[in-house]
């Protein structure tokens, strides 16, 4: 007998691929939106579901088309779908209206089917940035400022959503209970070519695409745990407006190219072994957007607590060392990278 029915939104994402197949795993029914059912098929046989196991809405975050009935008799809805460009976007309101109004979408239809629960994916985005000085301890209690100079399009989405999704719930969120899950860098195995924008920094790394490393860096968390974390936040009692910063250790690039190349052998022989200059960096920054766009992020160790979910939720995350070295070796298998 089904636990219940689970809405699982940007089916065909990183995060929402994993929390779907442990949904399924479970026990639960599924339910998926994707932005185009041409890749159903593709989806289901790369989670290992069916049409039983795995149904497929299209739905997009800018239109409410195919929303209600996604919604409809569902019990819980894990909200993870949210823009992100393959290249830097042109302006904010590329990531920000999206985001933005892909969340309240999210939450009306939610309310309006008698939704129990909304868990939404935030990001340490809108908790570790927009504040002065160069090393600090975060906790859930903490918000970033989006007008901060060290803010950038998709921190600002981020946090911008988050708020959105927030002040709809005090305003008109009825009996809709809802909380969200604020993941740092998000690693791990992949299973295909769907995979967040934080993998990318593995990917490059094994490539050779980066002769060193930037002074950057970032908290880890693997995938499979922040969507462990997404249904132990669907389902413990007593979370309404809850908040969870699940990252784990700060690792700087140099750190997880070192990683590699100790974990990964010949595999990592293109991983750099120097560190980029700051002032390297700020030149190459002139003539590419990309890098321009993160030259913030020099020199900030951002440091995440996340006692809060381990209390709250018994949510155990694995080292980072496993989670880098899982990523490396599966863009190896899936020949997304070739060593």
């Amino acid at each position: 007998m089904s636990k219940g029915t689970v809405l699982v939104t940007g089916a065909s994402g990183y995060i929402a691929g994993f929390a779907i197949r442990d949904l399924i795993a479970a026990g639960w029914t599924v339910r998926g939106t994707i932005r185009s059912l041409a890749r159903a098929d593709e989806l289901r046989a790369r989670l290992g579901a069916t049409a039983e196991t795995l149904s497929l809405f299209a739905a997009d975050l800018m239109s409410d088309d195919g929303w209600a009935d996604a919604s409809r008799g569902a019990d819980y809805v894990l909200h993870i779908a949210s823009p992100l460009p393959a290249k830097a976007p042109k302006s904010d309101d590329e990531l920000i209206v999206p985001a933005r109004e892909g969340a309240l979408r999210a939450l009306r239809h939610a309310r309006d089917a008698g939704v129990k629960r909304l868990v939404m994916t935030s990001s340490t985005a809108a908790i570790c940035y927009g504040m002065d000085g160069e090393r600090r301890v975060f906790t859930e209690a903490d918000w970033t400022d989006p007008s901060h100079p060290d803010t950038y399009p998709y921190v600002r989405s981020k946090v911008i959503a988050e708020r959105a999704a927030r002040d709809f719930m005090a305003r008109e969120g009825g009996a809709l209970e809802f909380c969200t899950i604020n993941p740092g860098a998000v690693l791990g195995p992949v299973m295909g070519r769907d995979y967040s924008a934080s993998v990318e920094i593995v990917l490059k790394l094994l490539s050779g695409a980066v002769p060193g490393s930037p002074r950057i860096g970032f908290p880890i968390v693997d995938v499979r745990d922040i969507a462990d974390a997404h249904i132990r936040a669907m389902t413990t009692p007593d979370l309404n407006g809850e908040r969870f910063l699940c990252a784990g250790e700060f690792l700087w690039m140099g750190e997880i190219a070192r990683l590699l190349r100790e974990e990964l052998g010949a595999g990592a022989r293109r991983a750099p072994t120097r560190q980029l200059p700051d002032l390297l960096v700020r030149v190459v920054a002139l003539f590419d957007a990309e890098i321009r766009g993160v030259l913030t992020e020099l020199g900030k160790q951002r440091i995440c607590d996340a006692s809060h979910a381990r209390d709250r939720l018994g949510w155990t995350p694995r080292p980072a060392r496993a989670t880098i070295t899982d990523c490396g070796r599966s863009l190896i298998v899936h020949v997304i990278v070739k060593p």
